[in-house]
């Protein structure tokens, strides 16, 4: 039965792909329209292609001025790569079953794949019972015992249980709030389930307000999103991906049941070669759809071209920043094959607990006060502007409080006079200033800092890596090393001259290639090139915000006794 591109995706199961399509009702255009979506496709009557995935293209926004529903004001239309971080307010329409849930929701297997959900009714298990209100986790979709079911987690009383849940499971689930915030992109391609909108919350901008900007000024709103999906397609006799917008006016028949599927080329994603196993590396591919960037390796990754792929493997990096204080701040993650050196740069500290924390066996800090601070108490001391001094430790300190004598955590510090040194006590909850005093004027490299120093660490680059033709780190004023992080790589390299290979991000690299049955001339890479990715404001977030949930946070300062 024929049906418009339209009614097909929205009816159309992600875990149903891929799909061909014969078009029935077909669409010519000479020159293409298409052109400004990167293909040029013209689908004529009768021809057949293969779905391979679908993906929201672009978000309709209707900008509600008050709350999620109410004194709606205008539509604007909105790129995926709009810059903003946004909450997003729970669905409060509820879904009817676990199937449901399932076909509208993207599960697993990465982080962002695990929506969270209550049931209105206890549900009853055959040997646990899930009581209404508590929050499910959707880990991932299989068949259990020749029944589909979702595996989920339920944590209790810091317990947490793991179950599954047939999808032929009926109730009334809601979706529970979420107190992540997303891109817009992540949103878009995780969190609007099918054939429903989505309501988000603005709560970071990542840039100063414009006059080109299709939000008011100051908005704190929310913004109703509505998605218009662009279909991923293989057409029968080209080696390029086909994408063709979802309200394109074409009839189209699922096929799928009585054609040969393997006809058609298989596209990859990177995420998709990673998840085979290491014996199965190398392999020859060709790019269907190379990534963007300018910069090397991305932009000898043309379309067309094929490559090899060596390994797969995760591997350490280092986040670092621009010590600038305007908002065109660049972050940087280098690898620690980097063979450039740096020179310490002085840290700040806003509050005598960050002494605390930045101590260490290896050296004793050295720090000039820059805000002055009045104790309140005569045992504890007062800083001026300009005062040094050598931090010792913390411990306990008695001090006179309304009368009578009372216990306090204090800096022990030696202040640093003319022609000696004086012992004296900080309050822990003094907010002033510091900066700290540089005397090593050693020349290190990335391993060694992340061996010697605790990050955060500030540095220059003071000898530049040669072998990077531009190293953009040396041309950084200052940098701030924020935390080590580990990720996914894959190492490639051209298979018509591999001179070098290079580290390819999975989760950072939007390509696809398909496989070919050619071998391998030799298993060993050649030389891997160090490459210093620079990253974008929402990918530094990104990185921050998920690379910190494994951390648990320091305690909070000690509160200023009232």
């Amino acid at each position: 039965m024929a049906s418009t591109l339209e009614k097909f995706i929205h009816s159309l199961d992600l875990r149903a792909l891929p799909r061909v399509l014969q078009i029935q009702s077909g669409i010519y255009c000479q020159g293409s329209v298409y052109e400004m979506f990167g293909n040029e496709c013209s689908l004529s009557t009768g021809e057949v292609i293969k779905v391979i995935g679908f993906k929201i293209n672009k978000l309709i926004a209707t900008i509600c001025e008050n709350n999620e529903g109410s004194q709606f004001s205008a539509k604007v239309e909105l790129p995926l790569n709009f810059p903003g971080l946004y909450k997003v307010v729970a669905d409060k329409t509820p879904y009817i079953s676990i199937g449901e849930i399932a076909r509208k929701f993207s599960i697993g297997p990465t982080r962002f794949g695990h929506p969270c959900f209550y049931s209105a009714e206890d549900i009853k298990l055959a040997n646990f019972t899930i009581k209404h209100g508590e929050q499910i986790t959707f880990n991932s979709v299989e068949e259990v015992n020749g029944t589909m079911a979702v595996n989920c987690v339920l944590v209790r009383n810091n317990q947490s249980h793991s179950f599954t849940l047939p999808l032929s499971q009926e109730g009334e689930f809601y979706e529970c709030e979420d107190d992540q915030i997303y891109t817009l992109k992540e949103i878009a391609e995780w969190k609007i389930p099918k054939c429903r909108n989505r309501t988000v919350k603005l709560s970071n901008t990542l840039h100063m307000w414009d006059s080109s900007s299709p939000l008011p000024e100051n908005f704190d709103g929310c913004l109703i999103l509505m998605p218009v999906y662009e279909v991923q397609a293989v057409m029968k006799f080209r080696k390029d991906i086909v994408h063709i917008l979802s309200d394109l006016d074409v009839e189209v028949k699922d096929i799928t049941d009585c054609y040969d599927i393997g006809s058609f080329l298989q596209p990859l994603s990177l995420e998709d070669i990673f998840e085979r196993t290491s014996k199965e590396f190398p392999v020859v591919a060709e790019i269907m759809e190379g990534p963007s960037g300018s910069q090397k390796p991305y932009n000898l990754l043309s379309t067309g071209k094929e490559i090899v792929i060596y390994r797969k493997y995760q591997a350490a990096r280092v986040l670092a920043s621009e010590m600038r204080s305007d908002s065109s701040k660049r972050h940087f993650l280098i690898p620690m094959s980097y063979k450039g050196k740096f020179k310490r740069r002085p840290r700040e500290f806003p509050t005598a607990y960050d002494l605390e924390i930045a101590r260490s066996e290896k050296e004793q800090l050295h720090v000039v006060a820059t805000k002055a601070f009045i104790s309140p108490h005569k045992e504890l001391f007062s800083v001026s502007v300009g005062d040094q001094f050598l931090v010792q430790q913390c411990q306990t300190s008695e001090v006179l409080y309304e009368g009578r004598k009372k216990l306090i955590d204090v800096l022990a510090c030696e202040q640093i006079l003319s022609d000696s040194y004086k012992k004296v006590f900080l309050p822990m909850y003094m907010e002033g200033g510091f900066v700290e005093v540089i005397h090593d004027k050693k020349q290190y490299h990335l391993s060694e800092i992340c061996k010697e120093f605790h990050l955060p660490f500030n540095v220059k680059v003071s000898v530049r890596d040669l072998s990077i033709e531009e190293d953009v780190l040396a041309a950084a004023p200052g940098l701030q090393f924020e935390e080590e992080i580990t990720d996914s790589y894959l190492l490639i390299s051209s298979a018509s001259s591999p001179v070098e290979s290079w580290e390819i991000p999975v989760y950072r690299s939007d390509m696809l290639v398909h496989l070919l049955s050619k071998d391998v001339q030799t298993a060993v890479p050649p030389v891997t090139r160090t490459t210093v990715e620079e990253v974008s404001k929402e990918e530094y977030y990104m990185l921050r915000r998920y690379e910190n949930l494994t951390l648990h946070p320091p305690p909070r300062p000690p509160k200023k006794p009232t």
